[in-house]
């Protein structure tokens, strides 16, 4: 009999199976989609629509009011009322047609300044003091811009109604309207108000002459002269605003405004207009810009620091688990499968 060399295995042994390729579940393809969805989601919300979020409004509708003890001149009876309560009342009304998708915000401002006898008339054409302005503004920026028939058309400056978002501790240039030049503020430290967190700005105006008006010569000091220039000066001797450090919403604010006339030429005062040693937010008008600001704050925050942490956090664990499905998917068919 004739032997048959080895083969190295049996004629009858079975052949061995092929590795099988680890699978996908759909739970582990849906977990991993949607945990991509929550991380672009997240970039999404922190570098484009965070920065178009924060926005000047442009349909807003606010009126503040300051009020304090001060002097006035009383032109009826020629002679300067001391010890009286004077009332600064601002109405700011945006212009949502003239803002349109320009990315600018209009503003519509109508400031009274009253004494008790003009205060109870309620007509800005009978108070004490009226102006109006027509102020334009980068919604992004904060920076002026000329168009729209804004009014004072030289305004220029990092703030006036507002500051610029996301405040820095350092020196503004805030628009005094009075002066019709920008005033430099300087940070004066942290402000903690109920539920937020303010940056205090204060600067003084030295006095400075603004203008002229004509008026009897024997009002300053001329009564041999009959109607004379007489020249306009104008004064701040404090200003001090704190402003919402996210939002650059002015939340708490005072001013010590002082307006004279002097005789052409003269060195010294003559008659005292307006003498105020601090004008404050009523505190009815500082709990409405502090709940103002921080409602816009909370904005901010939901969609430039929560929202995009909740997705980053929750695409990340979804990404890993769909990793976890996928490192374990079950064995079939010897390729891989999405089955």
């Amino acid at each position: 009999m004739r032997r048959s060399r080895y083969s190295g295995r049996s004629a009858a042994s079975p052949a061995a199976p092929a590795p099988a390729a680890r699978t996908a579940s759909p739970l582990s393809l849906a977990l991993l989609g949607a945990g991509v969805f929550l991380l672009v989601l997240a970039a999404l919300l922190a570098w484009y629509v965070t920065p178009r979020a924060a926005v000047t409004p442009v349909d807003v509708d606010v009126t503040t009011v300051f009020t304090g003890t001060g002097s006035y001149f009383d032109a009826g009876a020629l002679t300067t009322r001391d010890g009286q309560r004077i009332t600064v009342t601002r109405h700011v009304l945006g212009d949502v047609a003239a803002s349109g998708r320009s990315g600018r915000a209009v503003w519509d401002v109508s400031t009274t300044v009253d004494t008790p006898r003009t205060l109870p008339l309620a007509d800005p054409r009978r108070s004490f003091q009226w102006t109006t302005g027509r102020w334009v503004t980068d919604r992004r920026s904060n920076a002026p811009v000329h168009c729209c028939g804004e009014y004072p058309t030289r305004f220029d400056g990092d703030a006036y109604l507002k500051f610029p978002f996301a405040l820095e501790k350092r020196t503004y240039r805030w628009w005094d309207d009075t002066l019709g030049a920008a005033v430099p503020l300087r940070f004066a430290g942290t402000v903690r108000l109920p539920g937020i967190t303010g940056y205090r700005f204060t600067g003084t105006v030295p006095a400075t002459r603004t203008g002229t008006r004509q008026v009897p010569g024997r009002l300053v000091g001329r009564p041999g002269q009959g109607q004379i220039q007489a020249e306009e000066w104008y004064a701040n001797t404090g200003i001090s605003l704190v402003v919402e450090e996210r939002t650059g919403r002015i939340v708490d604010a005072s001013i010590a405004p002082v307006k004279t006339l002097r005789a052409p030429g003269a060195r010294r005062d003559a008659v005292v207009l307006l003498r105020a040693r601090r004008l404050a937010f009523t505190p009815a008008t500082r709990r409405a810009q502090t709940a103002l600001a921080r409602a816009d704050r909370d904005k901010l925050t939901l969609v430039g620091r929560t929202l995009p942490v909740a997705a980053a956090t929750a695409g990340a664990l979804l990404a890993v688990a769909a990793g976890v499905l996928v490192a374990r998917g079950r064995r079939s068919g010897g390729r891989f499968s999405a089955a």
